[in-house]
């Protein structure tokens, strides 16, 4: 207790020793220097606040999450099926969650051994595509075991803000370069085909899914055909109105005779 009590009086001195300080100076220049500091101190405290907001704002800016435009799953990594010496397919699901018209586009660091399917899209408010990644796996290097090899390949999604549905052309990403915003960076994950796990059966399922779009977009558009009503009871219209008018014609030729 005794320590704290010298501390506190001897700090208790210097404070009001700082303050009884400028009293004791007399004549012109310290008038001169009190006037000269008290013009100057404002200037730089202001200078000194304006900086320091500067500066907070443009950390709060780099610490605020950038706004995505769509929402991809898998959320960070391409899953494929690890055979050498083959071409093996992987799959995301991409879907719009913004209010707006959103195109993407993706990039790879191998545009040699890699592509997607399709390489880029517009879609519509809510609209979700299964883009598939086609990717050729090399063999193993340095008697290195297979699941122990890492891919360096990476994939990077981008999005664009469109003002409606338009055809997409690759250009829309040059011209705005400003707008475009980085979804994600994919990592490439390899999974042992012989080896069942959820995310091998989720993939095997993105991918069929895949196909089945694919397969709807080459069907040509259903024409209004013959209708069939029942159990397999086919009425052609034609048909029926070529009927009604035979009969009709048969039946004049009767009362006219």
């Amino acid at each position: 207790m005794a320590i704290e009590t010298d501390q506190k009086s001897s700090s208790d001195g210097k404070v009001w020793g700082f303050f009884k300080l400028p009293f004791r100076q007399t004549g012109n220049t310290s008038s001169t220097t009190s006037s000269s500091s008290a013009q100057t101190q404002p200037h730089l405290e202001g200078s000194n606040h304006h900086a320091s907001a500067n500066s907070v704002s443009s950390v709060a800016k780099s610490l605020l999450p950038t706004r995505r435009r769509l929402k991809l799953d898998p959320a960070n990594k391409l899953y494929f099926p690890y055979e050498p010496g083959k071409q093996v397919r992987s799959a995301v699901r991409i879907k719009n969650t913004s209010k707006s018209y959103t195109a993407f586009k993706f990039q790879t660091t191998a545009p040699k051994s890699c592509f997607m399917r399709p390489p880029g899209a517009i879609l519509a408010p809510g609209e979700s595509i299964i883009a598939t990644v086609f990717k050729f796996v090399e063999q193993p290097e340095n008697n290195e075991k297979p699941m122990d090899q890492k891919s360096k390949v990476k994939f990077k999604i981008m999005s664009l803000k469109v003002k409606g549905p338009m055809e997409y052309v690759p250009e829309l990403f040059d011209e705005q370069k400003d707008q475009v915003a980085i979804e994600q960076i994919l990592r490439v994950v390899f999974l042992d085909p012989k080896r069942p796990c959820p995310a091998l059966e989720k993939l095997k399922s993105q991918l069929a899914d895949a196909d089945a779009a694919v397969e709807a977009r080459k069907k040509p558009p259903e024409d209004a055909g013959p209708r069939i009503i029942g159990e397999g009871l086919v009425i052609d219209e034609w048909k029926e109105r070529r009927e009604r008018y035979l009969a009709r014609q048969q039946i004049e030729g009767v009362d006219s005779a």
